[in-house]
């Protein structure tokens, strides 16, 4: 019975012509110059305990950050992943900080929507309605820049 049942591929493709036809890079430092070289990044971070695909000036809402204020800029240190259209990048667990850098600007501190909680137990009378807006920060990505670095002869 094992030997009716095949994969079959749906795409069928001559030997000769393939789906990628970019090189892949060797290096690490041959992947960040052909990332560096398309028009349009991405990044894999993490902030505040959660994963986000972020790129250039996109506009990132996370729960309340205490500690800064309304114009601080911050760098995201936990870069996972990144990546273009053609080529991606990806760190074990992250990214060296050396490699990538992206900063985040302060943008507002704001409160979400109105939250209503109702309890009750049923028979007894016991009715209660709890209210409350969940506080949150929102920041601007900057540019992902990824800095040349010139290869050493001692550094492989």
């Amino acid at each position: 019975m094992a030997s009716l049942l095949r994969w079959c591929s749906p795409l069928r493709l001559p030997l000769s012509r393939s789906l990628h036809t970019a090189a892949v890079p060797d290096n690490t430092t041959t992947a960040l110059q052909l990332i560096r070289s398309q028009p349009s990044q991405y990044v894999v971070a993490s902030f505040a305990g959660r994963k986000y695909i972020l790129t250039p000036r996109d506009m990132l809402t996370v729960p309340h950050l205490r500690d800064v204020k309304v114009g601080d800029v911050l760098v995201l240190d936990e870069i996972h992943e990144l990546g273009s259209r053609e080529y991606t990048l990806r760190g074990n667990p992250v990214i060296p900080a050396n490699k990538v850098k992206v900063e985040a600007t302060v943008v507002e501190h704001t409160k979400g929507q109105m939250e209503f909680i109702f309890k009750k137990k049923r028979r007894k009378g016991y009715r209660k309605t709890i209210q409350h807006k969940q506080a949150y920060t929102r920041l601007r990505i900057g540019s992902i820049e990824i800095p040349s670095v010139q290869a050493s002869p001692s550094s492989s």
